[in-house]
């Protein structure tokens, strides 16, 4: 009888007991399913399409050294992804993928000391590996949507040629560039079938290391290293993928 009443009272104890509060977002999420896309062991592929484009209307654009007539512009990029989960909403992969940027631009410069205006063509090609470890955060209960961040580490290469044009001489340039660089790229997926889904992303954290070697008129050579650090978040520039999940 008293091994009885000591085993009640401590389950009127424990009853009393308050529920254990979240601790912060990541103790709130709600569990993976074993069925779910997100589950570890699942594989993800898909691509992502990338554009910039800029144009200069009939008006000069002013700027802080000088003035644009007209200009047009645009960044191109295209990648394919795959990764591998390697635990619930955890998975580790790679992107590979080519960049393009193109502008053709009339300027002037410090027109009201020097009047220097010029004509400058560019075009480059790149090549870039970048590995990834994604952390999808299942914020609501359901399996349709899902947060999450995508943390990066790149390698990219490209080469280019510049033409510019005074009127007078013709200059010609042509480069060859290594980058290193890392980031953090927030966003969203919205599973749009049944294992087929729609996700955006944008930059929110970048760091960049870049040596570039230009060659100038086939004579003379230089080497510049410079450091990119970017806290700044692009909503014109935003990725928009496809992804399956197997």
């Amino acid at each position: 009888m008293t091994v009885f009443a000591q085993d009640k009272e401590a389950q009127k104890a424990s009853s009393k007991e308050p529920p254990k509060k979240p601790g912060g977002l990541l103790d709130a999420l709600y569990p993976v399913a074993q069925d779910e896309a997100i589950a570890k062991g699942r594989i993800l592929g898909g691509a992502t399409l990338s554009l910039i484009q800029g144009t200069t209307d009939g008006d000069a654009l002013n700027i802080l050294i000088g003035d644009i007539y007209e200009g047009e512009g645009y960044t191109f990029t295209a990648e394919l992804f795959g990764g591998y989960f390697i635990r619930n909403a955890m998975a580790l992969g790679a992107h590979v993928g080519y960049s393009r940027t193109w502008f053709d631009i009339d300027f002037s410069l410090l027109e009201d000391l020097m009047d220097h205006s010029e004509h400058r063509k560019y075009v480059s090609n790149g090549f870039f590996v970048r590995p990834f470890l994604k952390n999808y955060l299942k914020v609501f209960d359901s399996r349709f949507i899902y947060f999450f961040n995508e943390t990066t580490i790149g390698v990219e290469y490209s080469y280019g040629i510049s033409q510019s044009d005074d009127g007078e001489d013709m200059d010609k340039s042509r480069h060859r560039t290594w980058s290193i660089d890392a980031g953090l790229n927030p966003g969203l997926c919205i599973m749009v079938l049944n294992r087929f889904a729609f996700e955006t992303s944008v930059g929110l954290l970048g760091l960049s290391t870049s040596i570039m070697e230009v060659e100038e008129n086939g004579e003379t050579h230089s080497e510049f290293v410079y450091n990119i650090v970017n806290f700044t978040i692009n909503l014109l520039a935003l990725d928009f993928s496809l992804v399956y999940f197997f």
